[in-house]
């Protein structure tokens, strides 16, 4: 391969880069979160790709039982709320989605949620 070839040959894109970079991690593809066993203490992770950027994200805490109530999905939200809002770029916004979203309640009335319960 000569310079000329090189120099002709086009950069690879932000999108692409990000999408190797998932799959080197087992990922699927990009903002596809999976299940994670690699002893971090971290239950998921994604690769976040916004705006022409990519990010890896870890994300939930692992052995923990979440979104057993409907109080406890409340206390979640209240908790992080300031984070969901930052986006896809974020942890919080991910935990969220996957971990927290109303479908996997499993005691979707009780409300009588008490930290430690």
């Amino acid at each position: 391969m000569s310079w000329e070839d090189v120099l002709k040959k086009k950069p690879k894109s932000e999108r692409s880069k990000a999408l190797e970079r998932a799959k080197a991690k087992g990922l699927k593809g990009l903002n596809s979160p999976q299940r994670l066993n690699d002893g971090s203490g971290k239950s998921h992770h994604v690769m976040a790709f916004e705006g022409g950027k990519g990010k890896y994200i870890k994300f939930g805490q692992a052995g923990v039982k979440t979104n057993q109530t409907a109080g406890q999905r409340e206390a979640f939200k209240s908790r992080h709320a300031k984070n969901i809002k930052r986006g896809k770029m974020s942890a919080a916004w991910w935990a969220d989605k996957v971990k927290w979203s109303p479908s996997k309640t499993k005691e979707k009335k009780n409300k009588n949620w008490r930290k430690g319960s």
